[in-house]
């Protein structure tokens, strides 16, 4: 075999392995990804399950009942960044988490909803960053800074679109595309008061019996986890009707 015939074949070699490694990572990205999803649906599942019967221990806090669907809660707005008219016959408050795969998913739907209603509706958006997303809190704390010039609902928008990627640099970057002034944008991302935002949102939930994401209270009524638009459907028209 002549040289080059060697040099051409180790080349051919290299790429074949090259692609090969490639492949390999998208499956393994993939199913990474799966598995994180089959993690939190364990998880909701679990919650949801009673307790078994016996003594509570007593270094064991008790947790608050999960909300019942069929009743009506008092879910006060607060200072939660809104979303639609202020006089809307319908107000969906949702506790959400940037990194929770089910979060994303019900961002369609809720654009739907907006579609169908328009002005009848109004949205807005709590913080619940859980515990087995480690990069959530950076993306909560992101779209408070971004309130703080006025563009909350553009981050938002921005981080779910991009899910994958949620390194600080690239809110900085999000942050400079959207006209902000990045040297306050990261001050603001650090400050106390940013995270005792977000430390509200998260107290009010654990008050409301409230464990998972995405929960949304259709004018106070619970509905719980990425809902196909006709589920939402269901409770807003029989709300609307309570008005008409």
């Amino acid at each position: 075999m002549s040289e080059n015939s060697s040099g051409r074949g180790t080349i051919v070699a290299a790429l074949i392995l090259s692609a090969a490694f490639i492949a390999g990572s998208i499956v393994i990205a993939d199913a990474l990804d799966r598995t994180t999803e089959q993690i939190e649906i364990a998880g909701t599942a679990l919650a949801d399950l009673p307790l078994a019967a016996g003594p509570r221990p007593a270094n064991r806090p008790s947790r608050p009942a999960r909300p019942d669907p069929s009743q009506e809660y008092k879910v006060a707005i607060g200072k939660a960044p809104v979303r639609g008219d202020d006089k809307a016959s319908i107000t969906i408050v949702e506790w959400s988490d940037f990194q929770c795969p089910f979060c994303n998913r019900a961002e369609p739907t809720l654009a739907k909803i907006k579609e169908e209603y328009g002005d009848k509706v109004r949205f807005a958006f709590k913080h619940l960053p859980l515990t087995i997303h480690s990069k959530a809190p950076g993306a909560h704390a992101a779209t408070e800074a971004a309130r703080g010039q006025g563009k909350f609902w553009e981050m938002h928008d921005m981080i779910f679109e991009n899910q994958r990627d949620l390194d600080p640099a690239t809110f900085e970057r999000y942050a400079a595309e959207l006209g902000l002034d990045v040297d306050q944008f990261k001050r603001d991302v650090a400050s106390a008061e940013v995270k005792d935002r977000i430390a509200q949102d998260m107290k009010e939930a654990q008050k409301l019996g409230v464990s998972g994401t995405p929960a949304f209270f259709v004018n106070g009524r619970f509905l719980s986890g990425a809902q196909p638009f006709e589920n939402f459907k269901r409770l807003i028209d029989s709300e609307l009707k309570k008005k008409s």
